[in-house]
């Protein structure tokens, strides 16, 4: 009897110890070695993909291609950060197969900082800063010293002065794209006065200005996107710099559910929603 109680335990022991080792190789190793996250989604086997977004555009355009996803098998989780430094960490630690929420300046300098290593397999969008209008309704009504708030921050500070002089406000100094300050405004015959403030802040700050630059996810964060005067063109420089990408660890570029997310996320069926959700806000650029 007393054997029989041993050999069960040792029984159970062993089970339990297996169960332990498939949960913790479904949890904690890498995408590419799990059998669920590398089957192909034609094999029958359904996958699950996370990916981490901020919430708008880029978890509402997730969503729009979560039924072109479902159709091969691949169910799509997407978890919303409200922030630019979690969704970053939660897919080098392997919490998330991909990320869709940044552009490649701001990737290369986390992952110089950071030692992650996340790599872009494609752009989707770009987000082009636009021009509102607060106190004065139009730029023919601009009046001499008006005031117009700029992001303080000096990449989209510098977009921001590129696209007030691409419509005529002011002229910068040649050859400063990208680095332009406003040192570098050479002609002012508006006698405009720049005011820089944070970003997310411009919204807000719009019955104060005359005009303000804003971002396009804070614009449409604010609902105000179908009040653009003007935006950053989508083949301008910052455009080619700027554009959103979708991200994932280095070495998982070639998972076939990844590659379909992002032939997914670059199809005209998302081409044609972005058109037509975002008053130009939001621009396509694949």
């Amino acid at each position: 009897m007393k054997h029989t109680i041993k050999l069960v335990a040792a029984s159970l022991a062993l089970a339990l110890a297996f169960t332990a080792c498939g949960s913790s190789a479904s949890s904690s190793a890498p995408a590419t070695s799990s059998a669920a996250s590398s089957a192909p989604a034609s094999s029958g086997t359904s996958v699950t993909l996370k990916v981490g977004a901020s919430p708008a555009p880029h978890a509402e355009i997730l969503e729009h291609v979560k039924p072109l996803l479902a159709e091969q098998g691949i169910n799509l989780e997407i978890v919303q950060f409200d922030d630019y430094v979690l969704p970053n960490t939660a897919l080098e630690d392997g919490d998330l197969d991909a990320n869709y929420f940044q552009h490649q300046p701001y990737l290369t300098d986390f992952n110089e900082k950071n030692g992650t290593h996340i790599v872009s397999i494609g752009s989707i969008h770009f987000e082009p800063l636009g021009l509102y209008a607060g106190k004065t309704a139009s730029l023919e009504a601009i009046p001499d010293g008006a005031v117009i708030g700029i992001p303080s921050d000096n990449t989209n500070g510098a977009r921001a002065l590129q696209l007030l002089a691409a419509n005529g406000l002011l002229t910068l100094k040649d050859g400063v794209g990208l680095s332009a300050t406003e040192l570098d405004i050479a002609e002012n015959p508006h006698n405009i006065k720049i005011k820089a403030l944070e970003a997310a802040q411009l919204p807000a700050s719009l019955p104060d200005l005359d005009f303000a630059v804003i971002n396009g996810n804070y614009a449409v964060g604010a609902k105000i996107a179908d009040k653009v005067i003007a935006t950053e063109d989508k083949d301008s420089e910052a455009a080619q710099t700027f554009a959103n990408i979708l991200c994932v660890r280095e070495g998982n570029e070639s998972r076939p559910e990844l590659k379909a997310l992002l032939a997914a996320l670059q199809s005209d069926t998302v081409r044609d929603y972005i058109n037509a959700s975002y008053e130009g806000v939001v621009v396509p650029v694949f």
